[in-house]
């Protein structure tokens, strides 16, 4: 080791023998002029998150030798006050019982409410409020750059059923309980910064009692959709080697080719699956939050990510935590869902000319099945026997 080295690493030494800052503690603090109490120091270090020794209030939970009758003020508490009973709460120092039975009820305080309200109020509601408007512009950007994806050549003026009535059913149960709860979560998670400026208070009540009820209720809808289109439709998700195919040929978005697909292309297939799986995982932290001292989710989810990831995720959670962790993993899958619903929405509408028949009224246009769905055409033609005839 050389002169410099040497001189950094004594220098290094010095600075945390001497600094307080970066060995994070404070000289002993004189509370005579408080009455043991704390001072403006020990704020400021907590503040200056340093270490403070709390023990001249973690040990000032009550004295029984100074207990008062049983008929005056203090005699009830045993010589505590009710400050000397809650500091002893807070540092796990006294032995309480309570008279009252449920759920949670053992538990006197949880300290991860304001974290939990600031990331809702914060980031979740920032960062998926910039995805949902990111994906309309870029959606308004593609629509005036490429334009709607038209037939090639016309229409052929004759049709083949895509979807029998049941997939329709199924379809519109999920698309349309999710809109609707889409709705009326983004009213419960945004309203009050958005709504009440504009509505007013007591419009918005109504208006946000109203759609807790509808979210509540129509969750069930959904997860009867979620499991319809699931049983009829994922054997034709499952992916091949031609979903490849067709992603290097961006699926006839690009350019104008139109790569070969059977029922389900691999745009398709990619929208199937993230709503299968963000339904399923949005479902069950929805019931999580209904039902939160039944169905508790994270404690055992983080077990087991710790036994396979080696992470140290809690796994000691009260059910408010419980809740807390719930309701911002139900808000974050939902915005994920929302943008690619919506990205879903736009080319089953105004995006590809002909693609909303599909799930109109079942028909579409032969010529129009025949440049996206080639290979499904062929099959179908083939299962009736009529040749080129649909």
């Amino acid at each position: 080791m050389n002169k410099k080295q040497l001189s950094a690493a004594l220098l290094l030494l010095a600075t945390l023998l001497f600094n307080p800052a970066w060995a994070q503690d404070v000289p002993e603090v004189d509370r005579t002029s408080t009455g043991g109490a704390q001072t403006l120091e020990d704020i400021m270090a907590r503040q200056k998150q340093l270490e403070v020794d709390e023990s001249f209030r973690s040990e000032n939970t009550g004295n029984p030798a100074n207990a008062a009758a049983i008929d005056e003020p203090l005699g009830t508490l045993g010589g505590a006050s009710q400050a000397d009973a809650w500091r002893g709460v807070r540092y796990n120092e006294i032995d309480l019982s309570t008279e009252v039975r449920g759920p949670a009820v053992d538990v006197l305080i949880q300290d991860g409410g304001m974290p939990w309200y600031k990331t809702r109020q914060g980031p979740v509601i920032t960062y998926g409020g910039g995805a949902i408007l990111g994906i309309i512009l870029l959606l308004a950007l593609f629509y005036f750059t490429r334009g709607r994806i038209k037939i090639e050549g016309g229409p052929a003026g004759t049709t083949i059923e895509r979807f029998k009535a049941v997939e329709r059913f199924g379809h519109w149960l999920l698309a349309g309980s999710f809109v609707a709860l889409g709705i009326t979560g983004l009213i419960t998670l945004m309203g009050r910064s958005f709504l009440i400026p504009v509505i007013g208070h007591e419009a918005f009540s109504t208006l946000a009692i109203g759609s807790k009820w509808i979210h509540n209720n129509i969750a069930w809808a959904f997860m009867l959709g979620l499991v319809m289109t699931f049983v009829m439709w994922v054997a034709h998700n499952i992916p091949t080697k031609l979903d490849w195919q067709w992603i290097k040929a961006g699926g006839g978005f690009v350019g104008k080719h139109h790569p070969s697909a059977k029922k389900f292309n691999a745009g398709q297939k990619i929208v199937f699956w993230t709503v299968m799986i963000l339904g399923a995982s949005v479902s069950l932290s929805g019931l999580s939050l209904l039902f939160p001292f039944q169905m508790p989710m994270f404690a055992d989810t983080f077990g087991i990510m710790n036994s396979i990831l080696g992470t140290s995720f809690p796994t000691d959670l009260a059910p408010h935590e419980e809740m807390q962790y719930a309701n911002i993993w139900h808000s974050i899958v939902a915005f994920v869902m929302l943008v690619a619903i919506m990205a879903h929405i736009y080319i089953g509408s105004v995006g590809m000319e002909g693609a909303f028949d599909a799930m109109g009224n079942g028909q579409v246009d032969l010529e129009w099945a025949r440049q996206h769905h080639d290979l499904w055409v062929e099959e179908v033609q083939a299962k009736q026997g009529k040749g080129e005839s649909p």
